[in-house]
């Protein structure tokens, strides 16, 4: 009975210890180390993924056993770790991502994220009592104000109908056409005014000079058109959707376009990490077995590339998304929406070069920037543009 008492308060020791140290960790770098590296196989919460929900992982494990497991959980399973060993047989001996570059300060800021996620939702329902309310009320508010604007809406149109009679019929009375008898039918009157329209010169040339302008302007724009793919839409070899992937299982788009913080191109998946989740999901199903085939076969999945500059200008993802802060859905659109991929902007010289003209420059923590906001300040009391500091320069682009 006393090494049991004994067991139990080591054990009670040990999680209180951990907690009080995950509480060091940093939970913003961690929710991005999460989000990065982990949020595709499990969450935060209880729910299951592809592993188990990692909610209290802290007073499940130690940190010691933790960072191990993180940096070779094979080498852990292989130790013949009990705890280990059932976890893997429970999830179908799916083998997890080993993470050799993470150390305990890794560890700890992922696992304060995580407490600080649980928090956050248990603090909710407190809330949800009040928000509820306030969102009822908003809603009342709402309708009414959409019922006055039709309300309005509906006078207006009636007191300019009033207002068309009045001045057809005062209009009629100065011309003398009010009982005035006319003779001949409707259509002899139409037939009659369009043979008079047809042999007046000026009308002739107005229509001829109309259908020049159109055409000019239909040609025009064909011309300012080509190579623009706005609503680009391919048919992919496999049927990938971003819809099921980065909306409904909120899959980072970090965690399969790897380059998008680190170089020019964000990257295609390789076939290898699909396979980090459809080696045990839905193995099966016939979309997931041509990257087996692909596998097999040794040779690369024919994607269809949907988005394509010029050879003569330059973009770079990196600069865009780590530096700029932009989101992937300020130059895709809705990704996470797509069902299949489409080109929703033009992607133009002219559509870049406005979005630099109105784009503040981020400067926030980067002291790059000080010196240049310094001088800014000095001359303008707008805020700094990517076009101050040579955003709309033709040798960014072009080179």
């Amino acid at each position: 009975m006393r090494n049991i008492s004994r067991l139990l308060v080591v054990a009670m020791l040990t999680t209180v210890g951990f907690s009080a140290v995950a509480q060091d960790g940093d939970a913003a770098n961690g929710e991005s180390l999460f989000n990065n590296n982990c949020k595709a196989c499990h969450s935060a919460k209880d729910e299951v993924v592809v592993g188990p929900g990692l909610k209290d992982i802290q007073k499940r494990r130690d940190l010691a056993w933790l960072v191990k497991w993180v940096k070779n959980p094979n080498g852990v399973i292989q130790s013949g770790d009990e705890y280990a060993v059932a976890l893997y047989n429970k999830f179908n001996k799916a083998q997890m991502t080993a993470f050799p570059a993470f150390g305990e300060t890794e560890v700890k800021d992922i696992v304060a994220y995580i407490e600080k996620a649980n928090t956050a939702v248990a603090a909710a329902p407190a809330a949800a009592g009040a928000t509820a309310a306030a969102g009822g009320a908003a809603a009342e508010s709402s309708d009414l104000f959409t019922y006055i604007l039709v309300a309005l809406l509906l006078v207006m149109l009636l007191v300019l109908g009033v207002l068309l009679a009045i001045v057809s019929i005062l209009s009629k009375a100065v011309s003398g056409e009010v009982g005035a008898g006319d003779g001949g039918s409707f259509g002899d009157k139409l037939r009659n005014g369009l043979v008079a329209m047809s042999k007046n010169s000026a009308i002739r040339s107005a229509t001829v000079w109309f259908f020049v302008l159109m055409v000019t302007k239909a040609t025009l724009d064909g011309l300012y058109g080509v190579g623009i793919q706005q609503g680009y839409a391919p048919k992919q070899p496999i049927a990938f959707s971003h819809k099921l992937h980065a909306g409904q299982y909120k899959i980072d788009c970090n965690y399969c376009h790897t380059g998008v913080n680190r170089g020019k191109s964000a990257t295609i998946p390789s076939a290898n990490i699909c396979m980090n989740c459809h080696g045990v999901i839905k193995k099966e199903s016939p979309e997931i077995q041509k990257i087996y085939s692909a596998i097999e076969e040794n040779k690369p999945i024919q994607w269809v590339r949907v988005h394509n500059l010029p050879d003569l200008a330059y973009f770079n993802h990196a600069q865009h998304v780590n530096v700029g802060g932009l989101q992937c859905q300020q130059c895709h659109g809705e990704i996470q929406t797509m069902e299949v991929v489409q080109q929703r902007s033009t992607l133009t010289m002219g559509w870049c070069i406005d979005c630099h003209r109105k784009t503040d420059v981020n400067t926030k923590e980067n002291a790059y920037y000080d010196k240049l906001v310094q001088l800014h300040a000095e001359k303008s009391d707008k805020p700094l543009k990517v076009a101050d500091i040579g955003g709309l320069e033709c040798s960014k682009c072009h080179y």
